[in-house]
């Protein structure tokens, strides 16, 4: 008996042992197949930041611009695996939309806070200002960037982080961009490229809708391409490929905004979001946003049927009705469809976009409108006339695309840090840059503006640059420089280019008078807040205070648009501050008085393109 059972135990170690070998086996022949396939685990930027590059730390203050996505692979936040490294001085944290800990709904004001966690200051980049201030950098040497991007031009981080890298420039800071996957892929490119007449902070930078790159190419791309002169590193992933998409990464996904829930949802924003600014809603407010798509006068089953017809590669549609909570149509019964994703490397994602406007815009053509910003949305003004003009869907995608293949090729592929490569492009290799501050070059007539020029080697080392070695030339005899001093002559656009030891540095430069074309006002829970609509973007006015007036001068202003030539009042309703807003002519400059409630008030001017916006604090 004690024979047998010996026997018996010693087959059972047989067997498991025989099990554990099995298994042992089959991990490794799916390993080696995963290898095989390309699909082996990605690191993110942070992760070879601190396992490579920390000395890139060393000695050095250092800001981190995040928010819940800065995790490292086993989800550990990137603010506390920098906080708790003793080889790591973390001395501020920057917040974008949504702010550091994703408590904030899509467009609300964050305001500047203490982190209870780290007792660090947090600096709000989606409140009174979207740009670091100098005081906000005082205690930092070098600004960190680690954020998840989703792969679309009017999604709001990328256009953190070229605030930061303008700032960065401005006050002398370095930046390392913390690379993170483009959770749709690395291939495919579509849309139009966002042309000058149609930007706001939602498409700052000339952009296609999808761009295919990372938040780091397009950080060196932005800094080359707009001469920017970053002292600019970038952190790469190790093993990401740009076929891939984020199901193939192997990393654990966090939501990215509270709107964008899902790897799935990620995935068609870049599509879907052009039914914003129109009569549709894009399922906000619901439990599967940019997947459920309609309006209450939509039939689901019949745009089922029809969006089956136009034969979409990579998806199908299911007749959905839906109420959303909040937002668009809250509380109504909505008919539409849901996008479901079949083969994600087939959909053309602005192609589906605009065939679901399209078809929703057939089947009741009298309640289908956009608003005045679907061309700052889609990033081109003709766009919106072409829609309301029935033109199909593969003309309006062909209006486009010949500049679009241009900006791939000579611009976009010039840039790229992660294979495989477009045929006849390489990987990008690192080159001296220079750059020429301010950023923004706007004047009018008669203006001067001091230029600045600053510049890195291939190596990263500062250029040491003599002013008087600067040679400098002005395009469309605009104005000259002298001593390093733009005049501005006469109105016009043009380039000012500076060239210095073999690196040169080129930026566009706009003469013309600032036209106020529109006096907005708005009252918020905790300000007021005065708009004025402009025709470009400045930097240069002048505001005061005194016996409860605020003064604003607007040197070389122009009043236009619907105002008043002549000047006029504008009163204030229900502004525990604000009681009338002035505004005239005066010559050379405009001139706008706010007549004030009380006195000693506080005042934010956050940063927007094309416009001047004034916040009174209502404490």
């Amino acid at each position: 008996m004690k024979r047998l059972k010996l026997t018996m135990m010693t087959i059972l170690i047989f067997v498991i042992a025989l099990t554990f070998s099995q298994i042992s086996s089959n991990a490794n022949d799916n390993q080696n197949k995963k290898n095989s396939d390309g699909n082996q685990k990605v690191s993110p930027g942070i992760e070879v930041l601190l396992n490579k590059k920390m000395n890139w730390l060393k000695n050095k203050r250092v800001g981190l611009i995040t928010n819940p996505t800065g995790v490292t692979s086993n989800l550990t936040s990137s603010i506390d695996v920098l906080y708790n490294n003793p080889k790591v001085n973390l001395t501020a944290l920057y917040g974008p939309e949504h702010g550091i800990r994703g408590n904030r709904e899509a467009g609300e004001y964050v305001e500047s806070y203490i982190d209870e966690k780290t007792g660090l200051p947090v600096y709000s980049l989606y409140g009174p200002t979207w740009k670091p201030t100098e005081e906000m950098l005082d205690d930092v040497d070098v600004l960190l960037f680690d954020i998840q991007d989703i792969g679309s031009n009017v999604y709001t981080y990328i256009y953190t982080l070229g605030f930061a890298m303008e700032a960065a420039a401005e006050y002398d800071k370095e930046l390392i961009v913390l690379d993170r996957p483009n959770p749709i892929g690395g291939t495919k490119v579509e849309g139009p490229v966002r042309s000058e007449d149609a930007v706001s902070f939602m498409g700052r930078f000339m952009l296609p809708v999808r761009h295919g790159m990372t938040v780091g190419e397009l950080a060196v791309m932005w800094n080359h391409e707009y001469s920017m002169g970053v002292d600019l590193k970038v952190a790469p992933m190790k093993g990401w490929k740009r076929t891939m998409h984020y199901e193939d990464t192997g990393l654990p996904w966090v939501m990215t905004s509270p709107n964008i829930p899902t790897r799935n949802t990620a995935y068609l924003y870049a599509g879907t979001e052009l039914l914003d600014d129109t009569t549709l809603t894009t399922g906000l407010g619901t439990t599967k946003p940019f997947e459920l798509v309609g309006a209450p006068w939509i039939d689901g089953a019949a745009l089922v049927d029809e969006m089956n017809n136009r034969d979409i590669a990579g998806v199908s549609f299911r007749s959905a009705y839906f109420t959303p909570m909040f937002g668009k149509y809250s509380g109504e019964l909505v008919g539409g469809v849901q996008v479901h994703m079949n083969d994600p490397s087939q959909i053309n994602l602005v192609s589906l976009g605009l065939n679901l406007v399209d078809a929703m815009r057939d089947q009741n053509p009298e309640k289908f409108d956009m608003t005045s910003s679907y061309a700052n949305l889609i990033g081109d003004t003709e766009v919106p006339d072409l829609i309301k003009d029935d033109k199909p869907v593969d003309k309006i995608i062909g209006s486009w695309q010949k500049d679009l293949d241009a900006w791939v090729e000579d611009v976009r592929n010039q840039y790229l840090m992660y294979p495989p490569y477009p045929s006849g492009s390489s990987p990008h290799k690192p080159e001296g840059i220079l750059g020429i501050l301010p950023l923004d070059l706007t004047a009018a007539p008669g203006q001067n503006i001091d230029l600045t020029v600053n510049g890195f080697n291939k190596h990263g080392e500062k250029l040491d640059i003599d002013p008087a070695s600067i040679e400098w030339e002005v395009s469309d005899d605009i104005g000259y420089v002298e001593n390093g001093t733009f005049y501005a002559e006469k109105e016009g656009q043009g380039r000012i280019t500076a060239t210095y030891e073999g690196y040169q540095a080129s930026r566009e430069v706009e003469i013309s008078a600032t036209h106020v074309e529109n006096i907005r006002h708005a009252v918020h829970p905790n300000y007021t807040r005065v708009v004025f609509d402009l025709n470009k973007t400045i930097d240069h006015y002048d505001l005061t205070e005194h016996d409860s007036k605020i003064r604003l001068e607007l040197p070389y202003g122009e009043i236009s648009g619907e105002l008043n030539r002549n000047g006029d009042t504008i009163g204030v309703s229900n502004s525990s501050v604000l009681s009338s807003i002035e505004y005239s002519q005066e010559e050379k400059m405009f001139v706008a008085i706010f007549n004030l409630k009380k006195e000693k008030i506080q005042l934010e001017t956050p940063e927007f393109s094309s416009r001047l916006v004034i916040d009174i604090k209502h404490n």
